[in-house]
């Protein structure tokens, strides 16, 4: 059974961002049908951390999931010139040429800017071109965990970049604080389908912008963390808050089956737990 979040603050912990360490410690050292992976693609690290299955489907699972991401990197790169989407913006491939994972990006990044009312969007810049690098590392890292827990492993993680998708468990997510160096902001305990998604500027300076002034979002938090089942709508909420900056909280609450934690540039916290969250 899915449990969506326990989120508990640990000041002063040691640990990075995207750290996942299952509960049961003791246990894990024991245990012999484990798997581990580290796959470098998109411009980041995906590591892959499956118990509780080592037979062929799920080994050949593993292998489809790391293939499935080479793929997503293929078509969606924007520094790829010859991926699908950079000829989708310059005009050299017709959307009707397209693969139908470029469509159902393409709904998906609609479906987000209307459910933020426009905070997450895959256009903006000069030329207003498709851009979906806001939702696509979470929407191939759900699926990817998804592979691995339909071919039957007890216990999945995937983690991009820092965001992280898991199924089965128990699960330790560590999230680092934005202002301390080494230090963990919180942690999120799960057990079941979950994701955790976190946008900021503390690793790669102000990448997410305001998309209605192209300018860095008005009092964003140093970091915001959103926790819901997909790691999808969490990669989407995380993007689309961090850009509302301080409205974010009130948005956030109002979204049923969510949770957030949120640093502030002062170091102070909030979170929310919306309707079902």
């Amino acid at each position: 059974m899915a449990d969506l979040a326990d989120v508990a603050g640990v000041p002063g912990t040691d640990g990075r961002a995207g750290r996942v360490d299952r509960v049961d410690r003791a246990d894990q050292d024991a245990r012999a049908d484990r798997v581990r992976r580290v796959e470098h693609t998109m411009g980041t690290v995906f590591s892959f951390d499956v118990r509780g299955g080592t037979g062929p489907r799920v080994e050949a699972a593993l292998d489809a999931a790391v293939a499935w991401l080479h793929h997503v990197d293929e078509v969606f790169s924007p520094y790829r010139p010859e991926s699908q989407i950079s000829r989708l913006g310059a005009g050299t491939l017709a959307l009707s040429k397209c693969t139908p994972e470029v469509w159902e990006v393409m709904r998906l990044c609609e479906d987000a800017e209307r459910r933020s009312d426009g905070w997450f969007s895959a256009r903006y810049g000069a030329g207003g071109a498709f851009d979906p690098t806001g939702l696509v590392k979470g929407w191939a890292v759900e699926r990817a965990a998804a592979m691995l827990a339909s071919a039957g492993a007890a216990a999945v993680c995937v983690n991009g970049g820092g965001d992280v998708q898991v199924h089965g468990g128990p699960w330790r997510i560590g999230v680092s604080d934005p202002l301390r160096k080494g230090a963990l902001a919180t942690v999120v305990h799960a057990d079941g389908e979950l994701a955790v998604a976190t946008s900021g500027s503390a690793e790669r300076g102000c990448h997410i912008v305001d998309p209605r002034t192209g300018r860095p979002p008005r009092a964003a938090p140093a970091s915001l963390t959103v926790i819901c089942r997909g790691l999808t709508e969490a990669d989407t909420c995380a993007t689309a808050g961090y850009a509302m900056g301080d409205l974010a909280c009130g948005w956030l609450e109002s979204l049923p089956g969510t949770r957030s934690f949120a640093v502030t540039a002062d170091g102070s916290t909030w979170t929310t737990r919306g309707p079902g969250g």
